[in-house]
This record gives structure tokens, sequence and C-alpha cells, in this order.
């Protein structure tokens, strides 16, 4: 399977997760900083101009981490990253959506709006005027999992899942776009301790 990647959170998450199933996937180096994911050739394969996409030998091009995600967790089922039974799933996927929804979806939009703004209005509509307000709404979000992670060794409960990868590609993007974990957030500290120790986490991403 070939997987067209480039700088950043999202490739990032797809990496670690089949690095986490023991996945060997092809890379394409796609420059989205030179534009090239916006040429014709790249926009037949996925014309939203986005990465990461999965081209599955034989198979049509797979876009949207989540469905990338799902497509290798039906691949190969262990060891499971969205849960081995219904009850696990859904907790999986709860958690999942609501990193996605507190924290991945305020923190990019807030990058994109301030330090991203160069490169994406262009590209994406951005919004610039609400900004500081997206970045706040993204710390509120990391207060939020803060308090629910409690002793937890994980964000969903005592085992790995695609939130963990989720949340921790966009923590260590925060930390490099100037939206870093809040010094008082001790137990994401940790955390993020834990996860960064994982081989997955070495992989190159910027």
């Amino acid at each position: 399977m070939k997987l067209y990647n480039s700088i950043g959170p999202n490739p990032r998450l797809v990496k670690m997760f089949a690095a986490e199933k023991g996945l060997k996937l092809e890379l394409v180096e796609v420059d989205i900083i030179g534009g090239e994911s916006r040429q014709p050739a790249y926009l037949a394969i996925n014309p939203t101009g986005t990465t990461p996409v999965l081209a599955p030998d034989g198979g049509r091009p797979i876009a949207e981490t989540t469905a990338i995600c799902e497509y290798l967790e039906e691949l190969q089922a262990a060891p499971p990253l969205i849960g081995a039974t219904p009850a696990a799933r859904a907790e999986a996927r709860m958690w999942w959506r609501r990193v996605d929804l507190l924290v991945v979806q305020p923190m990019t939009a807030g990058f994109r709006g301030a330090e991203g703004l160069p490169l994406f209005q262009d590209r994406v509509v951005c919004l610039p005027q609400a900004a500081d307000d997206l970045k706040r709404t993204a710390q509120q979000g990391l207060a939020w999992l803060e308090a629910q992670i409690g002793d937890k060794p994980y964000i969903a409960g005592d085992a790995l899942t695609v939130a963990d990868l989720l949340l921790f590609c966009f923590v260590e993007f925060g930390e490099k776009v100037g939206q870093g974990l809040d010094p008082a957030h001790v137990r994401l500290a940790a955390w993020r301790e834990r996860m960064a120790a994982r081989p997955s986490a070495a992989l190159p991403w910027l």
C-alpha cells in the first residue's frame, strides 16, 4: 500500500496507526508547502487536495484519516486500536470524536487563521478574526481532557486507541505552532511522555 504523505499531524496519525499495527506503507512524498497537492496530478487522486491518502494495491484511493484508520483496522484487527468488541469500539470512537471536536478542529482553524494564514488563505476559508478565540477553545478542550483522563493510562481507559494517537499528534503539532500544553496539565504531560516513548512516535513528520 502507498501512502501519499506530507509534513503535518494528519499524515503522522496514519503513519503511527499503521506502525502500531505492524503494517508497512510505501511513502509517496507530497510537497504541500510548494503547492504540489493543488496540482492536477494530485487532485486526480484526491480532489480535496489534502493529505494523507492511502492507495491500496488494486483499490481506489482512500482520503480522510478517519476512513483510512477504519480501513486499516478492518484489514488487520490486531492489535485493536478502535476496539475489539462493540462496546470497546463505541468507547474508542466516542473519545476519537471528542478529541477531534474539542481540540483538533479549533486548534487547526486557529493555526490557519494566524501563523498558517500565509499558506492557507488561498486554499481554504480562514478566520483570522476568530483565531484567538479558536485557540482558546482548543485550550479549553485540553483542560477538559486533563480532568477526564484522571489516573487512566490512556484517553479511553486502559488500552491504547486511535484517540490517543490523534491527540498526541495534535498536542505535538500545537507545541510547534504556539498552542502547547498548559503547564498545569500535569496528567496530560505524563500521558504525552508515555506516548512519546512508543516507537511509532519516532517516525518523522516534519
